[in-house]
């Protein structure tokens, strides 16, 4: 649940289901994937984007081992301890493996509390009390997946009231106004553009890379972008812990293998 939890962040869930199966096949265990190189975190990893979750996510079973005896905390607090695991993931983490009586709210969640149940914009804070109130009394599993599906199926950012489930009881159908999930702080707000972006060109740096160590302009060459952003980019994936830069090669952290290129 940890690892999906992870993957799922910013990533759709198709796009998750067969690296997720592939992780956990290889490393089952916060001991196994504490154990291994970072590379190959990242290598495993590949086809999710965001590779500095997967840097998160060792550290994260590295946590587990050293400072809960390898096993996966219960309670919200101790999970939020571990990095990378931020309030959702923590909530959603002791809800659906745990059974935990909390609430879980993205961007889904926070469009229901904000228009069904309140009809109005909620902060961040007020509107996981909400979502906390809601799933204590209840399977909290079971409820906050009906949360998450309600969200992506009918109360989307167009919705689509006229099939909603819950239409009959949702306020801001009956009451009206103004749509108040545009301005909730639960509610995320479009992203800038992939194409062309840093973000896409980091990815395109560990892709490369997971081919084997290179020289930094064997690198540049295959990316076919300046050298002075591919050389500040691998800076940025240097700090994030995800990339070696050794004389003139450069490596996914832990990367046994002889450079290539």
């Amino acid at each position: 649940m940890l690892v999906s939890e992870v993957m799922l962040q910013q990533t759709q869930a198709g796009r998750v289901v067969e690296p997720w199966r592939r992780f956990l096949e290889t490393l089952p265990t916060p001991d196994a994937c504490a154990k291994v190189p970072r590379s190959t975190v990242i290598e495993l990893w590949a086809g999710l984007g965001y590779n500095r979750r997967a840097g998160y996510l060792q550290d994260a079973a590295r946590a587990i081992v050293d400072e809960f005896d390898g096993l996966v905390p219960r309670e919200p607090a101790a999970l939020r301890q571990l990095p990378g695991v931020g309030h959702y993931s923590a909530n959603a983490v002791a809800s659906f493996a745990f059974g935990a009586p909390v609430g879980v709210l993205d961007t889904n969640v926070g469009r229901i509390l904000a228009r069904a149940i309140a009809n109005r914009p909620l902060g961040r804070a007020e509107a996981q009390g909400l979502a906390d109130d809601l799933a204590r009394g209840t399977n909290s599993a079971a409820h906050n997946q009906a949360m998450l599906d309600l969200g992506a199926q009918f109360c989307t950012a167009t919705p689509r009231c006229e099939t909603c489930p819950v239409a009959r009881r949702c306020r801001w159908r009956t009451e009206g106004g103004v749509d108040p999930a545009s301005r909730s702080a639960a509610v995320s707000v479009r992203q800038s553009a992939f194409a062309g972006s840093d973000r896409q060109v980091r990815g395109r740096i560990v892709a490369a890379l997971r081919q084997g160590p290179a020289p930094l302009e064997a690198v540049v060459a295959r990316l076919s972008e300046t050298p002075e952003r591919v050389e500040r980019l691998v800076a940025s994936l240097v700090v994030d812990g995800l990339v070696e830069h050794r004389g003139d090669a450069v490596r996914l952290v832990g990367d046994p293998r002889v450079r290539i290129g």
